[in-house]
């Protein structure tokens, strides 16, 4: 397995994490997305924000790999 990640172009609502993910994982990012919504509710919404945001500043898009 020598997949890597990276933020989506073409399915991205915001910066691309969610559907990068999505697309390593296999799954449909409306999951994704559910599941990061559900978890950064529960977890403190600033927790949430700051990794998403960290996430979108250190993951390449598709198109720089």
């Amino acid at each position: 397995m020598n997949q890597k990640l990276f933020r989506s172009t073409r399915d991205a609502y915001l910066a691309g994490v969610c559907g990068g993910i999505a697309e390593y994982l296999g799954i449909p990012s409306s999951l994704v997305r559910i599941a990061w919504a559900v978890l950064t509710l529960a977890s403190g919404v600033w927790a949430g924000v700051i990794l998403y945001v960290a996430a979108a500043i250190l993951l390449p898009r598709k198109e720089d790999v």
